[in-house]
């Protein structure tokens, strides 16, 4: 079989967007089911967290210990193999039909050795947080949660993988359907092992570490059996010479992917260095803060999603040689994110007393302080949710372009070298406190996003088209 496939083959590289109100089609038909999709694979970590509750605050913190142990590992993973998303859509667009097969083949190789290379790592949990001074009770119980949940490595990273290359050609759907169906599973599991239900031993941690191995293993295997099986996909052969491998396009996963990854950590790790400048405060600023975060997490599912439409449309215009495509696919996710983010932020500041009140009862009197702190934390979230939603689509629009190193050295020069110090100066030595922590969040997003933005408003000056032909002016 050659490497192009005849032009015949009509599935393999969808039409180009004629206008902007196809491509508005194109981005929303594509986006929503990754925004669903992504909100219900927070609401897998979610269910353990409330199940995890009920047994008391010593289990949650044990859990949460585990979790923010776990989590970075995972998402370093996850960055890494999310570079199969815009490497099959360049090949979709190229019409590469052996190209794909192969990327998705190593993608799988990349999951097998960064799981296998990252599990040593996470079952050091104990002398690490005993190392860092943690409750020695605590530590022993997120233990046991880990050494289960580490093994999720395998699955999970393999499901991007997969996830990538559906989103790639459109597939959005399956990706929605199987996840919504694993947060079910997994509450199921979860809740008969966590308390010994249905005549089932109680195992407490364990058990939300045996339903979050189970979950994603089956999800994997579903999501697998779907690739292998549809008539669309199956000619695909992505299991075919498993064995083989293909170095040029395994680099290539590691030349893109190790960027992104390290992208994700900067950012997950601004905010989790803000919680612990916020630990220096108070007890009511810690809580006020995860109240806060959860609900800017929340709504920045959205604009994430329509960021992995923007790598997908991107990269199909990128491999089809098309820079108006490119123009309209990236400008278009970038509008209806930012879109989306004014109305998240119109909510934010017209209801944070009623967002908070879901979360703590203000009528009681111990709770009063940290609501309160709660509500102004959010009305700033409020403000910085435009910034957030143009960075979280800027970003994923030049990784359709395979544009990766440079913004990862603008995400950690922002958020590390702008944001947290700013959080600090007006935190502690203005003595602003919690909100000037959050301030300083907000100044961190706000410069990565003017910056991120308009490298991909200047993408052709600065060379990133030259590949397929686009000089700079």
């Amino acid at each position: 079989m050659s490497d192009k496939v005849a032009s015949a083959e009509p599935a393999l590289s969808p039409p180009a967007a004629s206008s902007w109100g196809a491509e508005l089609r194109a981005t929303f038909s594509l986006a929503w089911p990754l925004v669903i999709a992504q909100l219900a694979q927070n609401a897998l970590h979610t269910t353990d967290v409330i199940l995890l509750g009920w047994l008391g605050p010593v289990y949650l913190a044990a859990g949460t210990l585990g979790t923010t142990f776990f989590t970075p590992f995972l998402l370093f993973g996850v960055g890494i193999v999310g570079a199969v998303a815009p490497l099959v859509a360049q090949a979709r667009g190229a019409r590469n039909i052996k190209a794909i097969r192969r990327i998705v083949r190593q993608g799988f190789w990349a999951a097998i050795v960064l799981a296998a290379l990252l599990l040593p790592l996470v079952l050091q949990i104990k002398p690490l947080y005993l190392f860092l001074g943690q409750d020695p009770q605590a530590t022993d119980m997120a233990e046991q949660f880990v050494q289960i949940v580490a093994w999720s490595l395998f699955p999970a990273i393999g499901i991007i993988t997969l996830r990538s290359f559906l989103s790639a050609f459109d597939a959005t759907r399956a990706v929605l359907v199987i996840t919504v169906l694993g947060v079910v599973v997994n509450a199921f599991i979860a809740y008969t092992l966590i308390f010994g239900n249905f005549g089932m031993p109680r195992l407490e941690l364990r058990g939300a570490g045996i339903a979050t191995l189970t979950t994603n293993i089956l999800m994997f295997l579903a999501m697998l059996a779907y690739v292998v099986r549809h008539r669309r996909f199956g000619r695909f052969h992505i299991l075919m010479r498993f064995w083989k491998p293909d170095w040029s396009h395994f680099r290539s996963i590691f030349a893109i992917g190790t960027p992104i990854a390290l992208t994700v950590l900067a950012e997950v790790g601004m905010f989790t260095a803000a919680a612990l400048l916020m630990g220096r405060i108070g007890t009511d600023e810690v809580a006020a803060h995860a109240i806060a975060l959860q609900c800017a997490s929340m709504a920045f599912m959205v604009p994430l999603g329509l960021g992995i439409a923007a790598t997908v449309r991107v990269g199909v215009a990128y491999g089809r040689r098309d820079p108006d495509g490119i123009r309209k696919a990236g400008w278009m996710a970038f509008m209806l994110g930012i879109g989306f983010m004014t109305i998240s932020c119109a909510t934010f500041l017209l209801f944070a007393r009623p967002i908070v009140s879901i979360f703590l009862d203000p009528t009681i009197e111990a709770n009063v302080h940290a609501a309160t702190l709660a509500v102004s934390f959010i009305a700033i979230a409020g403000i910085f949710q435009l910034v957030d939603g143009a960075q979280v689509t800027a970003a994923h629009a030049l990784r359709g372009l395979s544009d990766t190193k440079i913004p990862m050295l603008l995400a950690i020069f922002g958020y590390w070298l702008v944001g947290l110090p700013t959080s600090y100066v007006l935190g502690f030595v203005l003595d602003w406190r919690g909100v000037g922590i959050w301030l300083g969040l907000a100044v961190g997003l706000a410069f990565v996003a003017v910056l991120l933005v308009s490298r991909f408003a200047l993408r052709e000056r600065l060379g990133l088209l030259e590949k397929i032909g686009v000089r700079r002016a």
